[in-house]
């Protein structure tokens, strides 16, 4: 069995991080789900990070967390992006009341025996224009009645549960009310949908839960119905320091892979300077904001963060040449996962800045 990783600085994390690396590839290449990638970090312990002792985890704190984040997204972007959707499943049913569920799901959930995901999006940043909200609730006895979809779920056709939030409807009309549930997915009515076919990212299985008229009992409510159902308990909320890390973690790898060349070829090493000059920075902002001591906001370290992987693994295919065009190179697989942090979880303000960047506009 390998060495449970207690620490970012455990050489254990060096090692799961070059087996996922090497596992990276054929991931993206076929789009299976990585489900050797996630074995791989539950014998290593990687689950435990997020959860309390009380319930089989190590506890780490937001510090920690992010050094063993940016050091996966290194190695993988898409497995470690699907541990943030399970980290996060963890998160809101371990800052929820329901203590019974706490103790059905969050031990298996530690241990990697479990998995949950996540499907909050249509609350946060999905489809918040339309009239009719997409997930609606009705309280009945004994429960609620989930009808809708929520639209962007990663790994639901693999999951046991799913949280996910519905907006509460009286008289046929939505209230302000929300409401969170653990959703198993074995409910009558519930389906995965098809995962959808992403430029990057596939291998995520990431799409829509489908629910018709669904019955689930008060026993896998997790907060709610209020109002804001969101702003309750800890929970990555939309331009976060998470949504950045794993940013920061792929530009990195562009990075080595600029560098590891430049060390041939010595007209990289102006451009190299520069980029390792702007990761440093927003490396630092990044730790700047998890410590609490910010130097910019979260919505100014999303687009710093954004510029610069998108800028490092464009660099990186500049330096590859035709090689990087080819399926199969890293650098390639590198440029189309940039892309993702144009789209994911991303504030309007933030949308708005990296529009300018990319239009010249100076702001």
């Amino acid at each position: 069995m390998p060495t449970t990783i207690t620490t970012p600085d455990d050489p254990a994390l060096e090692s799961l991080c070059e087996q996922l690396h090497q596992l990276a590839r054929e991931t993206d290449i076929t789009g299976q789900w990585p489900a050797e990638q996630l074995r791989l970090c539950g014998e290593y312990g990687v689950f435990e990070w997020f959860i309390e002792p009380e319930w089989g985890g190590q506890s780490w704190d937001q510090e920690a967390i992010v050094r063993g984040y940016l050091a996966l997204s290194k190695a993988c972007l898409t497995t470690t992006f699907i541990i943030t959707q399970r980290s996060g499943s963890c998160r809101r049913i371990a800052s929820g009341e329901n203590d019974e569920l706490k103790s059905l799901l969050l031990p298996g959930l530690a241990s990697g025996d479990r998995f949950a995901t996540v499907g909050i999006s249509h609350l946060t940043t999905s489809r918040r224009h339309l009239a009719t909200p997409v997930m609606r609730a009705e309280r009945i006895d004994g429960g609620f009645l989930l009808d809708g979809f929520s639209p962007w779920v990663t790994g639901a056709a693999h999951a046991e549960h799913v949280v996910t939030g519905a907006t509460l409807m009286k008289n046929g009309k939505a209230t302000d009310e929300q409401l969170l549930v653990a959703l198993p997915m074995d409910l009558p009515g519930v389906a995965a949908g098809e995962p959808a076919q992403l430029v990057g990212l596939s291998a995520s299985h990431t799409g829509q839960v489908l629910c018709e008229n669904v019955f689930v009992e008060e026993r896998w409510l997790l907060a709610g119905p209020v109002e804001n159902v969101m702003s309750l308990g800890a929970g990555a909320g939309t331009g976060g320091a998470q949504t950045s890390t794993l940013a920061v973690g792929l530009a990195r790898a562009a990075i080595d892979f600029i560098e590891a060349e430049a060390a041939k070829r010595a007209e990289l090493g102006v451009p190299l300077d520069a980029l390792l000059r702007d990761y440093d920075e927003v490396y630092e902002a990044l730790f700047a904001v998890v410590r609490g001591e910010p130097t910019c906001s979260t919505e100014l370290l999303r687009q710093r963060a954004n510029s610069l992987v998108l800028r490092a693994t464009q660099a990186a295919l500049v330096t590859a040449k035709g090689a990087g065009y080819v399926l199969g190179h890293p650098v390639g697989r590198w440029c189309r996962e940039a892309l993702f942090f144009l789209v994911w979880s991303c504030p309007q303000p933030v949308v708005n800045a990296n529009l300018c960047e990319l239009a010249g506009i100076a702001e």
